[in-house]
């Protein structure tokens, strides 16, 4: 964790020299250069603060309450247009100083006050302005704190984030002020400036011209310009520190479990050779149980003499989908000869903590199993566990023999479940049924991709920036990549249509995509190779060449009678949010 708040600061001064910070630095420097000695060091205290709680604490305030994804950005521009008012009045100005140093006068000395209140006014408002400019190792902070429960680690790392690059900006400022100490005789003039430019610069974001030109300069210069911290964030260190901090603190017995579960799937182990890979952890810090008398949470304790199938999953993740035919097939077979399967449902998208969605998805793949939802990642952490769809076999003695990451290999699962009944003493009956989960076309499948900030990748548009974007006319992408087309919101782990396209040229036969429509339901138009898309190729979502968004779940675009290589263009009405195509 240290290295990774190590890597946080020095991606943070990186971005504070990157043309992403351009269009803030105007204002820094000349509400830097004004006022009292103590204004930017108030600028960067307020700039940090701002910025740590934008990044970090919000994303749960946002989230929990449905407000706008633009809510920071519009703060932001009311907060630079007010204080820049107050500066071309200066008689309101030195008001609002004198209120402000009355105010904090109990909790600092008087002397320290020159400007430091007054500053951290016009930093809290640059440190939402600023909050888009994170890069890859704040944006998966910001997606992991989103899925999970809050940490002062993900704290500290936006922190880190927040400090290298205000200390970069403080230096700034320190030569600004010197540049123009010659003109501090007009300080009243330099003063009113400073407004103009606040009030300019405020108009200027609510017209977008700031994200425009971030997206002219992401487009025109070298990427080592616009994104020069690249390497450090995309280093393999420091992509095992953010897969750890997704982990969680896990105990030695978890490690014990990850690792027996590693070594069983490396090796081809007959069904009745099936080492003990460790105790299976109680299940604990879960929500709303399903599927159980009275939707009480059960315990590994009170299965005993039973065999257990622990299945995490989570229900917008395709491989989970196809997967379930079969876990419902084995339920139904060994449901009454001793097993009993336990889905553990743990969360990718925050969306997937909702109780109501989680049953909703439950019938929808008509499980009758026990389900658990780990909204916090305690089981998933207690098993040391890293995969979706994962799948744990425990014995009636209440160990962990045999574990299974991701799709297939359902006959010899069938045969671990059948030879542990028969080591309780259970008749697993008379043959296996030869159950199978859905089938993923067999050809090389387009990767997953996700729409949001954080993870995007092969777009044609270039490094996608947070924000709020005019893609301008939607380009045809290369095969696997994608393309966003018109005005988008771009969140770190969604993507808002404001009226914008989005075109993926893919390989596969069925294409999905997760959507949601908060408030009401929309429609989003689905073309394949630049015409409506016809009954024959459409998913099972799909009528008359449109999907209605109605819940926050998976949706199936493209069902092809045969894989093949084609254009699929997805026109959303304004308020619909993506998140991830998946290929099957």
């Amino acid at each position: 964790m240290a290295l990774l708040i190590l890597f946080g600061f020095i991606a943070g001064a990186a971005t504070a020299v990157s043309p992403c910070v351009l269009p803030v630095l105007p204002v820094a420097l000349s509400a830097g250069a004004t006022g009292g000695r103590r204004r930017p060091a108030g600028i960067v205290a307020g700039l940090t603060a701002s910025f740590t709680f934008a990044t970090v604490a919000l994303v749960y305030l946002i989230d929990a309450l449905g407000l706008p994804d633009d809510l920071i950005r519009n703060l932001a521009i009311a907060v630079l247009i007010g204080f820049g008012l107050v500066l071309l009045l200066p008689a309101v100005s030195s008001r609002l100083e004198g209120w402000l140093s009355r105010f904090t006068a109990r909790f600092t000395p008087k002397t320290e006050a020159d400007g430091f209140w007054s500053g951290t006014l016009v930093g809290a408002s640059l440190g939402l302005v600023y909050a888009p400019c994170a890069g890859p190792i704040l944006a998966g902070v910001i997606t992991v704190s989103a899925s999970q429960s809050f940490t002062v680690d993900r704290l500290a790392i936006a922190f880190a984030y927040a400090l290298g690059s205000g200390l970069v900006l403080y230096l700034l400022m320190l030569g600004g002020r010197r540049l123009i100490a010659p003109l501090s005789r007009r300080v009243g003039w330099l003063q009113a400036a400073t407004g103009i430019v606040m009030i300019v610069f405020g108009i200027g974001m609510a017209a977008q011209w700031d994200l425009k030109f971030q997206n002219w300069i992401a487009d025109d210069l070298p990427a080592v310009l616009v994104n020069p911290t690249k390497d450090l964030e995309s280093s393999d260190a420091s992509i095992s520190r953010l897969a750890d901090l997704r982990a969680g603190h896990t105990t030695k017995s978890a490690e014990q479990i990850a690792a027996g579960a590693a070594a069983v799937q490396s090796e081809a182990r007959a069904a009745s050779d099936l080492p003990v890979i460790g105790r299976a952890p109680e299940f604990q810090g879960t929500q709303q149980w399903f599927n159980t008398p009275g939707d009480r949470p059960l315990t590994m304790a009170g299965l005993r003499g039973r065999v257990v199938l622990i299945d995490f999953w989570t229900y917008t993740c395709i491989n989970c989908i196809r997967t379930q035919p079969w876990l419902n097939a084995m339920n139904e077979r060994y449901g009454d000869r001793g097993l009993t399967i336990v889905g553990v449902h743990t969360p990718e998208f925050p969306f997937e903590k909702d109780a109501g969605n989680v049953e909703d998805a439950i019938k929808r793949a008509g499980i009758e199993y026990p389900v658990a939802q780990d909204n916090d990642y305690t089981v998933w952490n207690s098993y040391g566990n890293q995969y979706w769809p994962a799948e744990y076999f425990v014995d009636a003695d209440g160990n962990i023999r045999y574990a299974h990451f991701g799709e297939g290999d359902y006959g010899h699962k069938e045969e671990v479940i059948r030879e542990l009944l028969a080591e309780a003493g259970e008749n697993p009956g008379a043959g296996k049924t030869g159950a199978t989960g859905m089938k993923a076309a067999h050809v090389l499948l387009t990767p997953e991709s996700y729409l949001g900030s954080a993870r995007a990748d092969r777009f044609e548009n270039g490094y996608i920036l947070p924000g709020v974007h005019d893609f301008g006319p939607l380009k045809e992408p290369r095969l696997d990549w994608l393309a966003y087309g018109g005005k988008w919101s771009i969140g770190p782990e969604k993507a808002r249509s404001d009226g914008g396209e989005i075109a993926v040229h893919f390989r596969a036969k069925r294409v999905y995509l997760v959507l949601s429509s908060p408030g009401r339901s929309r429609t989003a138009g689905i073309e394949l190779d630049g015409k409506p898309v016809n009954a024959t190729a459409a998913g099972g979502d799909v009528k008359g060449g449109e999907v209605k968004v109605t819940g926050e779940r998976l949706y199936s675009l493209i069902d092809l009678p045969e894989p093949g290589r084609h254009l699929l263009t997805v026109s959303p009405e304004s308020g619909i949010r993506g998140f991830a195509f998946t290929f099957g």
